[in-house]
């Protein structure tokens, strides 16, 4: 496949009209959310379709909404959704979750996001790339307090930050009426520090939250057994 697109095992990813190419973090996102049982599930800032696909794949039985606010990316997520054997669980809206909020009626069971977080680095002079990867047009408490009114009881919000806003992303979650319920810090390689934390929460204050730690190289190109293992069914020649 050339740059413009990204094969998996059960379907191919276009990318060239949207702002952030398909990568590591939703790879990781949609491999790692605990979607089990879900019968309704919402992809916040799809971009590209990606982690709505993953969703599909992974679970045969839920129906994804699945919204990006850039109108290109949606339109491409649109046609990668037709494309895919999944066509028929898959919506793609065009609009952010600001907007989206006002729309719905129902309850969702879990909320996915791969959100804009590069909350103090300085923007890019590419303004569909800035509104992509800052927080400016989705920011934590946003996310949070908006999710609150849209998850099921006993619904879940899983997410992927940087490690280094981990803490800000907590608070977030507190102010927002969340618990961390379990999480995975991963890092590059064994001798590098995390650069992704893996976070999934649930409406209340939280209990014990499960950890655990993934490293996705042991070296350069070659991936450790446990990032293989969580990406076997989507990744080619693995």
């Amino acid at each position: 496949m050339g740059s413009n697109s990204f094969k998996f095992k059960q379907f191919t990813v276009f990318h060239d009209r949207c702002a952030m190419k398909v990568g590591t973090d939703g790879v990781l996102l949609g491999a790692w959310a605990d979607i089990g049982g879900c019968r309704s599930i919402l992809d916040v800032g799809t971009g590209s379709g990606l982690i709505a696909l993953m969703m599909a794949q992974r679970n045969g039985l839920a129906s994804i909404t699945a919204i990006e606010i850039d109108s290109d990316a949606a339109m491409q997520a649109r046609e990668n959704v037709i494309c895919s054997p999944f066509r028929g669980r898959i919506e793609v809206l065009p609009l952010s979750l600001q907007e989206f909020q006002s729309t719905v009626t129902g309850k969702f069971d879990a909320i996915v996001s791969n959100p804009p977080f590069f909350v103090n680095s300085l923007p890019s002079p590419d303004l569909r790339r800035t509104g992509a990867r800052h927080a400016g047009s989705l920011t934590a408490d946003e996310l949070f307090s908006i999710s609150r009114k849209l998850l099921s009881e006993s619904g879940t919000l899983s997410l992927i930050y940087p490690f280094q806003d981990r803490e800000l992303v907590m608070a977030a979650a507190s102010r927002g009426g969340f618990g961390l319920s379990r999480e995975t810090v991963v890092y590059p390689t064994p001798t590098l520090p995390p650069k992704r934390v893996l976070m999934e929460f649930t409406a209340g204050p939280g209990g014990e939250s499960v950890g655990n730690d993934l490293v996705i190289e042991e070296e350069r190109h070659r991936y450790s057994p446990a990032f293989a293992t969580l990406v076997r069914d989507f990744y080619l020649y693995l």
